[in-house]
């Protein structure tokens, strides 16, 4: 163990207040916090809550008047488009304030809400900073949910302007963001002031989606006319954003990120965990509808003072599977940032790693893989290919920048396969039994950490406080519950093994298959269903679904699989992933009534499990074995 990493994360357990009271220094404020950590009236933790700041300025106007005005803050790589595009922090900030000017004329003020639903292009990263700018909460929904999970979320965060665009692009297909806000808003009760719209043709001659007059405002026209907006200070506990992470009830959690603990966090991660330095590249290979969009594509990189890759594109047929390797060698990266998922598709692709030899990469330093958990297989392949190291390393939406990795800003320990590395400083991460107590080496339990938690993680939920007591506190006391299961060996690396509720992890975005199951029961044909998570060599899990028809019903399984897979389609999106439905004549129950998800969840996967004595029947499990068989789901 690194005498520095062992050094930094004592006193960052031992001694918080000083500790983060130390990296809050490092951040420019208005006024500086009086008091590091607080508690406030709900009894929650409030990191630097008095203090005063802004966290555009943070990002760009800080930089500018310490003379780096003229060092590139982000590049727009888009091979859909064939587009490389490349913004000053001068650049960005002369169009971040014009866009603050457009909402503050619109009446956006500190503490209202924004909703960007937006693709990957360059507006949307500065719809968050001019939001930031004001003191506004923005709210950004990923381009691939369905207009039914932007109502939701519309309904819950109740803005009073929404920013979008006319289209995404695809290679073969583009997505019509206008229409599906469109929709989207006709399902929502919540009814924002305006809507403003960047227009981009989707493909040459293709008509704009209509826009209605008095609601709809172009982008570029608003810009154009807007007074530039200043930055308005808020407080350290004011919130910046609000991202809605599924939940195992089915309705989304507004993860709730505060301005002052996340600025400081972002700026700490930025040098001790990912080593990069001001000025250099670093690229979240994301998308900013996600925790690592906002994190770090857009709001660390830039309070560090780096340059952002904004990357439109897939990691294969971009135009192939050295699309990413092609971004790196162009732009310098010297830390890329991505999925598990990612890298198994280029690596199905060029598993030779042909493509790879093609590009010089002397700047690339590191890889950074999360949102799921990397097999040993796949970090192994990567290493051996790049020849650089690989660190697996895992956060939540929740808590907003990483609980466990090598942090190789201060530690020079090797990665090991299968690991997500060890806490993060600042994380007091515990594995816990069912009844609370503190396992220990290669015992698998419950991921928790000792609160409280570090600055930047989230301090509540968006208007349910209740909820997140529930839904993270209560279950141990003094504990932040993770939801995820795992363990650590005797050198305190952490192994994470996954959910353990409903919520299950495809291709890195967390979907509930309790939403899912709820879906699939609206179906006419649908007596009783079941949707659990199994593995998938490469979005580490997709949804099963597993259907009893009513008596009477007769639809071939070709045909309820169809409907059903449309209907999810068309409620969550594409995103979902869910592609199969099994016909089956019952299902596995206890005695009581409840259905045995993790049971079949194993068997699906092949993996031992117990047939619980509580079970109803126990044929049903090989009636279930049998449907899995001829589905080639099991061998």
């Amino acid at each position: 163990m690194s005498k520095h990493y062992a050094n930094l994360y004592e006193e960052s357990i031992q001694n918080r207040v000083h500790f983060w009271n130390r990296q809050a220094n490092e951040l420019h404020w208005y006024k500086f916090p009086s008091k590091t950590l607080e508690k406030d009236e709900n009894d929650l933790f409030r990191w630097f809550a008095d203090g005063e700041l802004n966290t555009c300025f943070l990002a760009l106007d800080d930089h500018i008047l310490k003379g780096h005005g003229d060092r590139i803050a982000l590049i727009y790589d888009s091979p859909v488009t064939k587009t490389v595009k490349k913004y000053s922090y001068k650049d960005l900030k002369a169009k971040v304030e014009k866009l603050a000017g457009a909402l503050k004329e619109i009446g956006v003020e500190k503490g209202d809400t924004v909703v960007i639903y937006m693709p990957m292009i360059p507006q949307a990263i500065m719809a968050m900073l001019a939001c930031a700018r004001l003191g506004a909460i923005h709210s950004v929904v990923f381009g691939g949910f369905a207009p039914h999970e932007l109502a939701i979320r519309i309904d819950d965060a109740k803005p009073k302007v929404v920013i979008s665009a006319s289209y995404g692009i695809e290679f073969e297909k583009t997505i019509p963001y206008k229409p599906l806000l469109d929709a989207a808003l006709e399902e929502a009760t919540h009814k924002p002031l305006k809507n403003i719209i960047y227009q981009r043709h989707a493909r040459l001659g293709e008509a704009l989606p209509k826009m209605n007059p008095g609601f709809d405002i172009d982008f570029e026209e608003a810009l154009f006319h807007a007074e530039p907006a200043a930055c308005v200070p808020v407080k350290g506990s004011d919130p910046l954003y609000v991202l809605y992470t599924s939940g195992t009830t089915g309705k989304p959690k507004g993860i709730v990120r505060d301005n002052g603990g996340h600025a400081v966090a972002l700026k700490f991660s930025m040098q001790h965990i990912y080593n990069c330095k001001p000025g250099e590249v670093f690229w979240a290979a994301s998308d900013v509808g996600w925790v690592v969009g906002h994190s770090y594509i857009t709001y660390g990189p830039l309070i560090h003072g780096c340059t952002t890759v904004l990357y439109e594109g897939k990691p294969i047929k971009s135009p192939d599977a050295g699309a990413f390797w092609r971004v790196l060698e162009e732009h310098k990266v010297t830390t890329l940032f991505t999925a598990p998922t990612a890298i198994r598709a280029i690596k199905k692709e060029d598993p030779d790693g042909l493509l790879i030899k093609k590009y010089e990469l002397p700047h690339f330093r590191q890889l950074f893989l999360a949102g799921e958990r990397c097999d040993p297989a796949t970090l192994d392949w990567a290493q051996s290919m790049l020849q650089k190291p690989v660190i697996d390393h895992w956060w939540q939406t929740e808590s907003g920048w990483p609980m466990m990795a090598i942090m190789t800003g201060i530690d020079a320990a090797k990665p090991k396969a299968g690991s997500a590395g060890k806490a993060v400083c600042g994380y007091q991460i515990e594995i816990l039994g069912e009844d609370g107590t503190i396992l220990g080496p290669k015992q698998e339990g419950l991921i928790a950490i000792k609160l409280p938690l570090p600055p930047g993680c989230l301090p509540t939920l968006w208007n349910n406080t209740q909820g997140f007591k529930e839904a993270y506190l209560q279950t141990f006391e003094g504990y932040y519950l993770s939801g995820d299961g795992g363990w650590k060996d005797e050198d305190d690396y952490f192994y994470v093994m996954g959910r353990v509720d409903d919520v299950i992890n495809v291709s890195g975005h967390r979907l509930s298959t309790g939403e899912m199951e709820e879906i699939v029961a609206s179906h006419k044909a649908v007596a009783e269903c079941a949707v659990f998570g199994i593995n998938d060599d490469l979005r580490g899990q997709r949804p099963l679904g597993l259907v009893v028809l009513k008596d009477g019903m007769n639809p071939s399984e070709v045909e309820i699989e169809t409907e059903i897979c449309n209907l999810v389609r068309e409620k969550i999106g594409a995103i979902s992933y869910f592609k199969t439905v099994l016909l089956v004549k019952r299902l596995p129950k206890t005695r009581s009534g409840k259905i045995l998800r993790k049971v079949m969840r194993q068997l699906a996967d092949g993996k031992p499990y117990t047939v619980p004595s509580t079970i109803d029947d126990p044929l049903i499990l090989d009636e279930i074995k049998t449907a899995l068989i001829n589905r080639e789901i099991l061998s």
